[in-house]
């Protein structure tokens, strides 16, 4: 079957590998339909690694797919082959302390797909566990189906961080996952918007998909267009999204006394110089995230109602073309802010 395969530092090729095998009891086979494209894959492209852990060449990146079942393994039950599913790419034990006390994403032996630790999804075919699939409805296509798993992410952010009726928002770095931070701050209740970016068609959408300010950095100051617009008060919750130095501090600097920062994005820098002292002086709560906690059914919900859009998906190419798609996202070319392999 066909993979697409990162084999050397900011190198992918298309490749050949075999089958895999028939699905084993309590799995299924699944035939990858399409796969988003993730920040964290562009680390492992990048960068060659993910903080301390090193890309393992070559490696199958990928953990944002959709496919359809194609066989079941025994025990296998409530699935059916043809079902279109999204599959959560971590796979946890189930019964260490944190995943009994429903805190699945800190799993002590969890393995993550398109990690070292396991092949991801920009391949034809894939067995994974039935525990990790999760039924998607028919009307929903395949590329609105790899906004599940992001927007995953983001749900399990407002477990640890709640968005309350008519706070003031900022995002920093309006990519996917800023931009789905932005959609759902709006959901839950946000009264203003701040978006912060580089890339002007990403501010453009931003703001067709309900912002109120977009500052692009390279041409104005965020902190005194956020200090400008809320008289000097700052706003009530940040969200970090873009994870580089200045962003962190942007953040703690536009959060207003008191309130509350919280860091998805993934920092290139292994060791970042935070202005702490900031955030000491305010008597910021800053909160970090890691992966999501089984909030793909609310994603879908999201999805399916309409509240959430797939207009961030700017642009989509087939398979053989994935090296071209982590190039032009690397290079922040052609307005990209969201790419999908379609296979």
């Amino acid at each position: 079957m066909r993979s697409v395969q990162l084999v050397a530092h900011q190198t992918l090729e298309l490749k050949e590998m075999p089958a895999p095998p028939d699905p084993g009891p309590g799995e299924v086979l699944v035939r990858l339909r399409a796969v988003g494209i993730c920040g964290s894959d562009m680390h492992w492209y990048a960068e060659g690694g993910i903080g301390p852990v090193r890309a393992a060449y070559p490696q199958i990146l990928g953990h944002e797919p959709a496919g359809e079942i194609v066989a079941l393994g025994r025990s296998v039950e409530n699935l059916r082959v043809g079902q279109k599913v999204s599959i959560e790419p971590s796979v946890t034990c189930g019964h260490c302390e944190f995943c009994l006390s429903g805190h699945h994403n800190n799993c002590v032996s969890s393995i993550f797909m398109g990690s070292p630790q396991m092949p991801g999804l920009f391949r034809d075919y894939a067995v994974v566990p039935a525990k990790n699939v999760v039924s998607v409805p028919d009307r929903l296509n395949w590329v609105e189906a790899t906004v599940i798993e992001p927007l995953a992410v983001i749900l399990h952010v407002l477990e640890l961080v709640e968005v309350r009726l008519g706070d003031t928002v900022a995002v920093l770095g309006v990519g996917p996952i800023g931009m789905l931070t932005m959609l759902v701050a709006r959901i839950a209740g946000a009264s203003k918007i701040f978006v912060a970016d580089k890339v002007p068609e990403r501010l453009r959408l931003a703001l067709e998909l309900g912002a109120d300010c977009a500052v692009n950095v390279n041409e104005a100051s965020f902190f005194e267009s956020v200090m400008d617009q809320t008289k000097g008060r700052g706003v009530d919750l940040v969200f970090d999204c873009a994870a580089a130095v200045e962003t962190i501090n942007w953040s703690l600097a536009v959060a207003r006394l008191g309130g509350r920062v919280v860091m998805i994005g993934i920092p290139s820098e292994p060791v970042l110089r935070v202005d702490l002292m900031t955030a000491m002086a305010k008597e910021l709560s800053v909160q970090t995230i890691k992966r999501s906690n089984h909030n793909s059914h609310a994603a879908i919900e999201l999805i399916e109602s309409g509240r959430i859009t797939d207009r961030i998906v700017t642009h989509r190419y087939p398979l053989e073309r994935t090296p071209e798609a982590f190039q032009t996202l690397h290079a922040y070319a052609d307005g990209i802010c969201k790419a999908v392999i379609e296979l």
